[in-house]
């Protein structure tokens, strides 16, 4: 299965649905709120704030560097602990190609996996 579910009577994905050089468990969270910052901002860049208990399900942890799997595109965003979100949804700072109340998949890197050629 592919990152987002297809259509009744889709092709199959070109690369067979597989993630590559990403592993781990990635079930869709939905974004509940969305950060753009300025320039002058002391805090920038792509940023991902998720609940613990699904930061556990997905094998990261705070401060750590994930795949960010929108509708539109892919981004590598660092993630941060904040349990007053509601369970499944997620807050995004400064990432391109995201909307609120999208659905979204969080993949933890694989850093382990041995260089491709």
């Amino acid at each position: 299965m592919g990152l987002f579910p297809r259509r009744k009577g889709a092709p199959p994905p070109a690369s067979g649905g597989k993630l590559g050089m990403f592993s781990g468990f990635a079930p869709p969270l939905q974004v509940v709120g969305f950060v753009a910052t300025r320039a002058g901002d002391p805090e920038r860049g792509p940023l991902v704030r998720m609940r613990s208990d699904d930061a556990v399900i997905r094998l990261v942890g705070d401060g750590e560097l994930v795949r960010l799997l929108t509708p539109r595109r892919a981004e590598l965003a660092v993630v941060a602990i904040d349990d007053a979100l509601p369970r499944g949804g997620v807050v995004l700072r400064d990432v391109v190609g995201a909307s609120p109340s999208e659905l979204v998949r969080i993949v933890r890197l694989d850093t382990d996996a041995p260089a491709r050629a």
